[in-house]
């Protein structure tokens, strides 16, 4: 495999100093795929919001990789597989005229970009045990039995949140060095995490259960202002088949995308994966965008933040669009 210092040249792709992921476990795999080529560079974690309102600008240069993310003009590498951050014909063009590097594929994370274009240049056989559950919580391919036998890799996508940066950045470290998953889940330092993840697991199925309801086939689960998250596989999971998809609601009213402990209001939008032929029927995404020109993210999974006038105006045109899906937000 060669000197890690010189795969990136033997690749023919860019030297870069730090990297900016989604602080998910999609976005922590694909930083830990590249810094195991660049063990010095910086890693920063963040979210869609914060690059989309410019709040991470100065952080961005010719010398940063960005994953899992939505495109920046000026970064030097940009990775990522989600349809609502690729940059059109003209914006790639400019970006790699300008000296950036574009790796843009359909991929099922943009952790799997990631390990596909460097694992012919680097030993990343550690990652082969986690990269096809990342592949399918990333894309909706997680079956309702693995989802509700909470295996301890979910727990482990659980446990992330930029509330814990020392967590992330152990966990991103022991990934980028070569440690073997069974290693990471019974590190003293990663296991407290893990069990606390599956604690909160049920305080969220409570909120869940208490909150949801379901309106013409969308389960409208209300998690704002409750201290719980979670993503839309425990929503559609309790919905069964009484619901095509879910929208969540997280957050606070006085929350700020600045303030990890207390977020602003968002929603996110998922299909029922657990329905045959969930996904594929209708572009959630519409929803994520139709009032926040930042929001995105996959057809099938994606998420805005709350606009003026506010929560209950934001629902209404949501229900109103998916009311009228067949024409809003059919994909077929």
């Amino acid at each position: 495999m060669g000197d890690r210092s010189s795969v990136l040249q033997k690749a023919g792709l860019p030297h870069f100093k730090s990297i900016i992921a989604d602080s998910d476990l999609d976005g922590l795999c694909a930083a830990a795929v590249l810094k195991s080529v660049n063990p010095e560079a910086t890693v920063h974690f963040a979210h869609a919001a914060l690059v989309r309102s410019g709040s991470l600008d100065h952080l961005i240069d010719r010398n940063t990789a960005m994953v899992d993310l939505p495109f920046h003009p000026n970064c030097g590498w940009y990775l990522d597989h989600h349809q609502t951050n690729r940059p059109d014909e003209q914006e790639e063009k400019a970006f790699i005229a300008d000296g950036g590097t574009c790796h843009w594929e359909a991929t099922p994370s943009a952790a799997r970009l990631a390990y596909d274009v460097l694992s012919p240049f680097i030993d990343l056989s550690h990652l082969e045990e986690i990269m096809p559950v990342v592949d399918a919580l990333d894309s909706g391919q997680i079956s309702r039995e693995e989802f509700i036998e909470d295996g301890p890799i979910l727990q482990l996508s659980r446990s992330l949140s930029m509330r814990e940066p020392e967590h992330m950045q152990r966990l991103l470290g022991m990934l980028a060095a070569g440690t073997r998953l069974v290693d990471v889940l019974a590190h003293p330092d990663i296991a407290p995490h893990v069990s606390r993840a599956k604690q909160e697991r049920h305080a969220a199925q409570m909120v869940v259960e208490k909150h949801t309801t379901i309106i013409d086939r969308l389960a409208v689960c209300r998690m704002d202002e409750k201290g719980v998250r979670s993503n839309g596989y425990l929503v559609t999971a309790w919905a069964g088949d009484k619901a095509d998809a879910c929208c969540i609601v997280h957050g606070y009213s006085d929350g700020s995308i600045d303030t990890p402990e207390r977020p602003a209001l968002s929603a996110s939008f998922y299909a029922n994966s657990f329905l045959p032929n969930g996904q594929g029927r209708y572009d959630l995404s519409r929803l994520a965008t139709a009032l926040d020109p930042t929001g995105g993210g996959h057809a099938n999974a994606c998420g805005c933040r709350i606009q003026p006038p506010g929560l209950d105006s934001n629902l209404e045109v949501w229900l109103e669009m998916w009311a009228n899906r067949d024409e809003t937000l059919s994909i077929l």
